[in-house]
Formats: C-alpha cells, structure tokens, sequence
C-alpha cells in the first residue's frame, strides 16, 4: 500500500510537471509521422560558419571554464558528478555542458539584426560574455542547486533570442524572476527594461534586491526598494545607513519613507543602535523613545522580556530582526543553565526565575540546537507549574503557534509530551495533532522546516495510539492535497506516510522503507563506497580550542594505545595510521584543539594539506558545541558518507550537512555530545573499518545499546543518539530532494 502511495505521489507529480513545461504542439499527435520539422535557426547544435579569429579567445575561455566544471570532480568525462545522485548528475551535465555548447552555437548562427558589421560583432561578444558569466558563477558556487542553474540556462538562451528579435521588454515582463536578474547584463543599454526588472523584483522580493543596493544606488526607483525592504529586513538597511561607503548610505538617508528614516534615526541617536534596532516598531510607532529603547537594552532581564513582548504582539515590523535577537539573548540563558548542569536546581535554574511560561516556552523552542535534555526538562517543569490553570493549547495560542511543531518534536523527542497533552481535553488534544500535521504544503517548495519537525516527532512518540492518529491524519492530508494538485504537499505527505508506516514496523522494516523511497539503503554504509582508489578510508575530526575540546582531544587520542595504530603530530594536527596487523588501512586526521583563533587555522591547514593530496576523507565527525558546528558544516563535502555531529542535529543542521554532503548518513544528538558516548561509536564505527566491513548501523546500535546497558551513568545520554536509521528528519529531507528533482527533470 504505502509503496503504491508513493508510487502514484511520484508519477502524479512528474506528470503534472511534465504537462506543464511542454508546448502544447508537442502534446498534439503528430498527422504524419514521416513530416519533418523544421529545426529553428536557435536549435542547431552544429556550427553554419566559421568562428572569426576576434571572437574565438571568448569561446575558448567558455570551453576552459567548462572544463574547470567537468573536472571537479576529478575527471573530465563530460560529466559533473553531483555526489551520489544520478538525477542532478544529468542534469548539471546537460545544462553546463551541453546547453551551454548550444547557446554558443546559436549566438554564432543566428541572424543580428545590425548592417554594421562591428556593430554586429560586439553584439555576439556581449551575448558570449553573459555565457562566460554565467559559468563562472557556476564554477565559484560553493552550494550549486541544479535546479536553478537549469532555469537560469534556459532563461539565458530565451533572453538571448528575444534581446536579438527585439522584444527585450515584452519578455521581461513575461519573465520578471530570479533567473532573468541573473541574466541582467543583458539588459545593460536597455534601461526601460533594466529599470522595470529591478522595480518589479523590488515589490516581489525587497530581502533579494537590497542585497543589489550598490547596483542601483543612484536610481530614482531604489527608494521604493529600500522602503519595501525596510519592512522585511530592517537590519539590513540599518547596515547601509551606518555604512562609510556614502554612495550606500546616502541612498538610504534620501529615501523620505517614515519607516527608513526611523532607522536613520536610531543610527544616529541611539547609544546602542545595534541593540536597539529589535524594537524599530515600538519607536516608528512611538509608544517608546529610543532613550527609554537603550534603558531597556542595558538590562539583559528586560532585554529578554521586551523581545518576548514583541513576539505575544505579533508584531509584523522587524519580526525576523526581534525573532533572531530573541534566539540570541535566549541563548545565553539556556548556556547558562548548561554550563551549571552539575549544580543544584536552585542555583542552575536561578537564572529563570521570573520567567513567565510564554518565556520559558521561547527559550526552549530557540534553544533547541543547543539545550541540554536536563536544562530542557528543568525549563519544562517550570513553564508547566507558572502555567496553570492555563491549558496547553492557551498556552500555544497566547505565543501565536509560533513553532509549535517543534515544541512539540521536542517533546516527543523528551518524552514529555503525554504530559503536556493531558492538560487538554480530547478534542482539543485532537484539534492540536491535526494541526501538527496540516499544512505542510504551505511554503516555498525548500521550506521543509515543518514537516522535518513532523517526521522527527513520529520517531519518538511510542504511544501506538497516538502514532496511529498520525499516521491517518497523515494520509488524509495526501488525499487532500491530491484534490487539490498540490505537488509539494503529494510528496511530503506521500513520503511521511511511507517513513512512518515503515518505522511502525521496527529496525527490521528499515530495509524496504529505502526500497519505497527510492533512496540507498539508509541502515547500511557499503564499506566500498567509503574506501579511495588504493583502498584507503580516511576520516577527518574536528576539534576546537575551548576546555571541552581539549578534553575531548584527550580522551579521543586515549583509543590509539593499543598498538593497532600509529600516531603522529604535525603543528596543526595529528595523523592517525592503522598498521597492518589491525586489518584493513584506515587513516585519521584530528586537527589540534588550539585555543581560538588557532583551533579555525589548524582546520584551515589541514583542509589545505588534504586538497593539495586530493584525500577527501569519507568520514567526518564534529567534536563540539553547536555553536561551533557551522565552521566544520562549511568543510564538508560531498565525498563525505558518515557524518557523526556531536552536537544537536536540528533541521537547519541536517540541511546544510545535505546540501555539502547530499548522501552523508547522520549520527545525531539531542543534545550537546558526550564524550562517554562519542568513544564508544566512534570505535565501533573504526572496528568495522579495519575488518573491511559494511557499516550496519542496526546490528551496531543494537551493540551499542547493550553496552550501555551495562552503564548505567551514560545510557540516558546514550539514548540521546539518533542513529541514520531512525534519523527521520534526515531521511526526509534525502527522499524529499531526490523525488523534487526527478520532477522537475
């Protein structure tokens, strides 16, 4: 059943796009099929004259550039390698390789509508450069999305074409977009159109275009770009209006828009402007002075407070502004807490002791990257006693639902969820896990966000009963969105329906849940696929400069004595070589926890040594606080296969690991990683290794957990460990882009 579900949710959604991009001539049948049709002069692939001698250094250049995009990955086959995916493998390969030969093609063929010869030439030069452009940014794109560079390729040629038949403005219009911004050299000389692309992507999209301010600064229509993108990111033309470049600044102070001249306003007044910046609509709105706005910030209780107020106002103005300063004051709490996880209730907790519920609610749902299980249920009980008589769905309705399914992950994930359910009655428990899981089509089709925190729910809720529900609600859903031809909301239904009938079914079910969703086995690492040309698997550690990182680099360096191995030290990192009595060659770098900035160059120098080498370790693992985690995300790669976090792995942490690392199989906190626990997988995962094994993280867990059975002290942080079986959010995200993909090829 639930393969057929996903079945009719793939084919549904490739046929709805595939009816959508194809001319309504292609769809007709064809009278006779011996008729031949004619190929436009835009759609030969082959050259009609040759290429003059003034010309040939562009396309020379397209071709090198083309190259440099063949071969990283290592070979130039006339395939760019997209990790393990074979469907962003063709695609990237088709569209920069093959479109783009064509389009070089085109600008040569195709009739100029110039007399004059020069005049023509530097005509095709332009065209060639925006080819040139275009794959260059390719090339220095750290994070390509195939998708995009497909649209934008295509929009190129299409832009090219009408820019040649002289209807420039009319497809502008028709084409007002992301892509065709992307393009926007070509409308260089044409400023009507140039003008009403930036104007119209100005009102769609003010937080793209202020990124583009220095672009357009002088023209008369960045006013009302930078009042509209005042209302989205203040912060943002905050920065302009403080910037010392006076092209920048002087356009943001001449905008007379109230709302951009309060933030003039704050810039220059404002002792702490910075800090002041979260409570833009209380001084625009003037219920508060900017003098009585720095009083407040200069207090950290009230600080906290006042971003809470703003958020139970539900105030539109700055939301993103006040809702990251939020996150970032409420972080300081939960360290706080954290950091006293040793010490008595009363002094660890001291710090939230006037906390309202709807305070404490917001330190843990921003906290959840980093908030220990212990400071978490700490927090728990006590917004559950200042609650009452308030019942759960007051509370979520007085905070305005804002990340309630994350809240509500979070306690599933902490199993407290049963508690926090009963202090509602049957309907209202039933109207709150509906809404848990309706609506997740809503959104951009990337934002995913929501249904993640669903799927990571259903992993940890043991109730059946409630699972049971839903799963049901879940499937009702699909059939909504069926009716409703919703392509989002038929794949993350279609997929949430499989993942969560297949984890009813237990560890041994895991094998067909990757069989239905099309993906690689997820309770499975070939060792084959871990292992370079000469056989060798390399794993790389990163360590930070903190105590804990020392401490972790000592107890990490105390599993290499047993003779199995050979250790040695460079200035920047340790090298860690098993020998060949151990088994199989596994080698290990772990950069040295030098104290900051140190620890970041030791990584740098590593990384450095290793790209000179061309070693790209298969095996990565994080030995830090989360706050930390985004410097080693930002090294990771997509040869990467086993990602261990020793750190929360959150939805925005298991995206980003999957955008560098699209087949990376995650090992996860809830919370911050022990090192009790980090050892003893660490050296499964390495005994596998050296017998040349496949990693089979069910036989391995179910290993792991009989160990810590045997220590008591270390199996609730244990229990903590999500591993790539049960990492559901993971899984979603992988079926959810490979099922997108396919789509839109």
């Amino acid at each position: 059943m639930m393969k057929r579900l996903l079945l009719s949710c793939f084919c549904m959604c490739t046929a709805v796009l595939l009816f959508a991009d194809k001319p309504v001539h292609a769809q007709k049948k064809k009278k006779n099929k011996e008729e031949k049709k004619e190929i436009s002069i835009y759609d030969i692939d082959t050259l009609s004259h040759p290429i003059p001698n003034n010309r040939a250094s562009f396309h020379i250049n397209i071709d090198k550039e083309q190259k440099h995009a063949d071969a990283m990955d290592g070979k130039v086959d006339g395939v760019i390698v997209y990790a393990a995916d074979t469907t962003l493998t063709a695609m990237l390969s088709r569209t920069m390789l093959r479109d783009i030969d064509q389009i070089q093609v085109m600008i040569e063929n195709m009739p100029v509508n110039n007399t004059d010869k020069m005049m023509e030439n530097q005509t095709r030069i332009r065209y060639l450069r925006a080819v040139l452009s275009l794959v260059r940014s390719f090339n220095n794109d750290a994070r390509v999305d195939a998708v995009y560079y497909k649209r934008t390729v295509a929009n190129l040629k299409q832009l090219i074409i009408a820019r040649n038949e002289d209807r420039l403005m009319a497809f502008v219009k028709d084409n007002t977009n992301e892509y065709t911004l992307a393009n926007a050299e070509l409308l260089d000389g044409y400023p009507d159109a140039r003008n009403y692309l930036f104007t119209e992507m100005g009102k769609q999209n003010p937080k793209m275009m202020i990124k583009r301010l220095s672009q357009f600064a002088n023209e008369p229509f960045a006013d009302d770009i930078i009042a509209s993108a005042a209302r989205v990111v203040p912060n943002e033309v905050y920065n302009y209006a403080a910037s010392t470049n006076y092209t920048l600044s002087s356009a943001v102070k001449r905008c007379k828009d109230p709302l951009v001249q309060t933030i003039v306003r704050i810039n220059a007044e404002s002792k702490a402007p910075l800090k002041a910046m979260p409570f833009l609509s209380d001084i625009y709105n003037k219920r508060k002075t900017i003098a009585e706005i720095d009083k407040i910030t200069s207090d950290p209780d009230l600080f906290y407070k006042n971003l809470v107020r703003l958020k139970l106002q539900n105030d539109s103005l700055g939301g993103d502004t006040y809702t990251d300063e939020l996150q970032y004051r409420g972080l300081k709490y939960v360290r706080d807490m954290n950091d006293l996880h040793e010490s008595p209730d009363a002094v660890r907790f001291k710090c939230i002791d006037g906390f309202t519920p709807e305070e404490l609610y917001f330190l843990m749902v921003y906290g959840q990257d980093e908030i220990y299980t212990s400071s978490f249920l700490g927090t728990y009980k006590r917004m559950m006693e200042r609650m009452k008589p308030a019942k759960g769905d007051e509370l979520l309705a007085k905070v305005h639902y804002d990340h309630f399914r994350t809240f509500i992950r979070m306690c599933a994930g902490y199993n407290t969820l049963s508690t926090f359910l009963q202090t509602m009655d049957e309907s209202q428990k039933s109207a709150l896990m509906k809404d848990f899981v309706a609506d997740l089509e809503k959104g951009k089709e990337n934002e995913l966000e929501d249904a993640v925190d669903v799927a990571d729910a259903f992993g940890s809720i043991a109730d059946s009963t409630l699972s049971d529900f839903l799963l049901n609600q879940v499937r009702a859903n699909y059939e909504r969105c069926a009716q409703i031809k919703s392509k989002k909301g038929v794949i993350v239904y279609g997929l949430l329906a499989t993942l969560f009938k297949g984890s009813q079914g237990g560890d041994n079910n895991v094998g067909n849940v990757s069989a239905e969703l099309n993906l690689p086995p997820i309770s499975l690492v070939p060792y084959k696929s871990l292992i370079n040309d000469s056989g060798i698997v390399y794993e790389q550690i990163f360590f930070f400069g903190d105590d804990d990182g020392k401490t972790a680099y000592t107890g990490f360096m105390s599993n290499f004595k047993d003779g199995k191995w050979k250790v040695t030290n460079d200035k920047y990192w340790t090298t860690i070589t098993s020998t060949p009595a151990a088994g199989k060659p596994v080698v290990i770098y772990a950069n040295l926890p030098i104290p900051e900035p140190g620890d970041e160059e030791a990584q740098d120098k590593l990384a450095q040594y290793l790209s000179a080498r061309d070693i790209h370790p298969t095996v990565i693992i994080h030995r830090g606080h989360s706050y930390h985690l985004p410097l080693t995300i930002d090294k990771m790669a997509p040869e990467n296969k086993i990602v261990m976090l020793g750190s929360c792995g959150g939805y925005h942490n298991l995206a980003t690991v999957l955008d560098h690392s699209p087949e990376a199989h995650i090992i996860s906190s809830k919370q911050t990683g022990s090192m009790s626990v980090n050892e003893p997988i660490i050296k499964a995962i390495n005994t596998q290794l050296l017998g040349g094994n496949d990693i089979d993280w069910v036989a391995m867990w179910t290993s792991l957990r009989l160990y810590f059975d045997t220590k008591p002290a270390d199996k609730d942080k244990f229990s903590d460990y999500v591993p790539p079986y049960k990492n559901l959010g993971a899984i979603f995200i992988k079926a959810y882009r490979r099922i997108s993909n396919s789509t839109e090829r």
